[in-house]
């Protein structure tokens, strides 16, 4: 037999990261957003099951919005759905198609790159300097409240996307807040009429180079290595185990198929 294993918290202060429990180490939470020193605009959006061709990302004609509509399909049988990500910003917003919206208020956006590969969405923005008072950005419906982020010697972080905020750490974990459609949590597990157990476990920005799965003592592990890319704070580093099985003994990974896509490592793991 072959069993599920409820995520565990890595520490008595919780899990490491609410966002997904197989994190161990590296930058927290769903976003990574920062003013680069030219005032250019980063942003670090994770999207694992996305492919390189699953984007779209433009610029409103307002040029104070870049939306972003991102679809991961279902890539194996037993996975539970697609999954469409994006928070619906507007009413307008089609069924089946997900919106996510940067807004500046003291810029126009003049333009863009953006790079998506292995689950993570990378964004550079440009921007021209505009006469305004107030806050500058608002990010998925934030409020006006949350600060300016543009003055000359005021670059940081946005309010809940600094990578390193203590409050992404805690015993309870959060859905990823950008998922209209499909499972939320970065773990999903069914067990199969033949006795072998599915497993989808997220872990965006590891290539699947970067994959391990090992079977010690009953205990099915995973761990991933994402490289830190553009202008990612650091790297990030995934570890946990995923699956019990009935009797402590070790077996050759080559037992566990494994598929490694677009920032998502699916398992099917043998009864024993």
């Amino acid at each position: 037999m072959v069993a599920p294993v409820d995520p565990v918290p890595q520490s008595p202060d919780g899990f490491y990261a609410i966002n997904n429990p197989f994190l161990e180490s590296g930058p927290k939470g769903l976003m990574e957003f920062k003013t680069l020193e030219n005032e250019d605009t980063f942003i670090r959006f994770d999207l694992p099951g996305v492919p390189q061709d699953g984007v779209i990302v433009f610029i409103d004609e307002s040029k104070k919005a870049v939306t972003i509509y991102a679809y991961a399909p279902k890539e194996n049988i037993h996975d539970g759905s697609h999954r469409s990500y994006g928070i619906t910003f507007k009413p307008k917003l089609k069924v089946g198609r997900t919106k996510t919206q940067l807004v500046c208020k003291c810029h126009d956006i003049s333009g863009f790159t953006s790079h998506m590969s292995d689950g993570v969405l990378r964004l550079i923005l440009t921007k021209t300097h505009i006469a305004t008072q107030g806050p500058c950005f608002s990010l998925l419906g934030g409020s006006d409240r949350e600060g300016s982020y543009c003055t000359a010697r005021r670059h940081g972080f946005l309010p809940g996307t600094d990578p390193n905020d203590p409050n992404l750490t805690g015993p309870i974990l959060m859905p990823h807040a950008g998922v209209n459609e499909g499972s939320p949590m970065a773990y999903e597990s069914k067990l199969l009429p033949n006795g072998k157990l599915y497993v989808r476990v997220d872990m965006p920005g590891v290539p699947k180079e970067n994959f391990n799965v090992s079977v010690t003592n009953g205990r099915v592990k995973v761990t991933g290595e994402a490289p830190a890319r553009g202008h990612d704070s650091a790297s990030r580093f995934y570890s946990g185990d995923v699956a019990v099985l009935s009797a402590p003994v070790d077996l050759p990974s080559r037992r566990v198929k494994t598929i490694a896509k677009n920032g998502v490592l699916r398992l099917l793991i043998p009864s024993v």
